[in-house]
């Protein structure tokens, strides 16, 4: 009996907690479920985590951009109060293109017709030369020592004496791609390293570059003879050109012709046309601020103002597409040029490149028709160096 009434108790204790809860006057259940207490916990913390995490991305941001804005504002300070970081972006002299080749031996460089040089246009400064001669001469250049180029020099072909622009050497790439083009077509190419280029010793500024550029043209005189001489500037080359030739001009021994390739009118517009600009152009005092300095640091390349006082043949080549000096600042030194009385007895042409063509700032040496517009433009040079 006793083991029976125990079964009964324990089978009652049993449908007693499996009975669902019970229920108050409004039917609804008297004890609300509730989540353990470690389960709501995490499901605060699950929701908290997100919105923390967005807090900690959304402070980050703020103080990059804090940071930046700091950056902006500071650099334009800098530049004034030292007006040498603003000579160094101008001349980009310490920008060495390509890295790692030996400038004694063009030959590495697919020139296997130049002699490379020193010269020492002042005392404490040493400057690098490139001589590439003439397709006629190749095979005979081949293994000659400097002595036999400089007497080249007195061949019957006409001499280019190239001024390349800002940043890299005398190796560079178009620059050297250029030299074959020349060379092919029956020209000497000399060119150097300005002081503080490549492997030139000095320091640079635009009356040093331009005494180097007198002294290799002097040096070039003194052994072509009577064979015509052209200068030729590319880009920061071409300012260095025209203070060279206006200096020639005004001793009366102008060279037989300028060639001006992406030339622009002065230092001051073209800083303020330049690509690097463009983040700062609108803001309040940019002249004060950015081309001041470059003034103060005695730079100028005032290509609009040499031509006024230039007596020789001048050819402008400039491509529509030159992301570096723009293409109006070449059609304005011309426009300037061909109505200045300097140049009233000689030809001055402007030759565009389309933007179809792609030759941007430095690629003008790969269109076909420079053969012929070189051979027309110094052919009629040649015929007034004559007479």
């Amino acid at each position: 009996m006793r083991k029976r009434n125990e079964s009964v108790t324990v089978e009652h204790e049993r449908a007693a907690a499996s009975a669902p809860a019970p229920l108050d006057k409004g039917c609804s259940l008297r004890h609300s479920l509730r989540l353990p207490a470690a389960a709501a916990a995490a499901a605060d913390t699950g929701m908290k985590r997100p919105l923390g995490r967005r807090y900690g991305l959304w402070f980050r941001l703020r103080k990059l951009i804090i940071w930046l804005l700091g950056v902006y504002i500071a650099i334009p300070f800098l530049v004034k109060l030292c007006p040498a970081i603003q000579a160094k972006l101008v001349f980009l002299n310490f920008v060495r293109v390509p890295y790692f080749i030996d400038l004694k031996r063009p030959q590495d460089q697919g020139l296997n017709h130049t002699c490379n040089y020193y010269l020492q246009p002042e005392e404490d400064v040493t400057i690098g030369v490139w001589h590439t001669v003439p397709a006629a001469l190749w095979k005979n250049a081949r293994g000659k020592d400097q002595l036999w180029f400089e007497d080249a020099l007195g061949s019957s072909h006409p001499v280019i004496l190239y001024l390349h622009g800002n940043a890299g050497t005398r190796g560079g790439d178009h620059r050297v791609e250029l030299y074959k083009v020349l060379s092919s077509l029956g020209y000497h190419v000399v060119t150097f390293d300005y002081r503080g280029w490549g492997d030139s010793v000095g320091s640079p500024s635009e009356r040093g570059m331009t005494y180097d550029a007198l002294h290799v043209f002097d040096w070039i005189k003194a052994r072509s003879g009577d064979n015509p001489v052209y200068i030729w500037g590319h880009s920061l080359g071409t300012g260095v050109a025209t203070n060279l030739v206006r200096r020639l001009c005004e001793r009366e021994t102008p060279p037989d012709a300028l060639i001006l390739e992406s030339p622009f009118t002065n230092i001051r517009e073209e800083a303020r046309s330049h690509p690097f600009s463009v983040i700062y152009r609108y803001f309040p005092g940019f002249d004060w601020f950015f081309l001041d300095p470059i003034t103060t640091s005695g730079i100028k390349f005032a290509n609009d103002e040499n031509v006024k006082y230039i007596s020789c043949s001048l050819l402008i080549l400039h491509a529509e597409d030159d992301p570096v000096v723009p293409f109006h600042l070449g059609k304005k030194l011309y426009n300037i040029a061909a109505t200045s009385r300097s140049f009233r007895d000689y030809k001055v042409q402007f030759v565009p490149f389309h933007t179809d063509l792609g030759y941007r700032h430095k690629y003008i040496y790969r269109s076909p028709e420079l053969p012929r517009i070189l051979r027309e433009f110094l052919g009629k040079s040649e015929h007034e160096h004559h007479h």
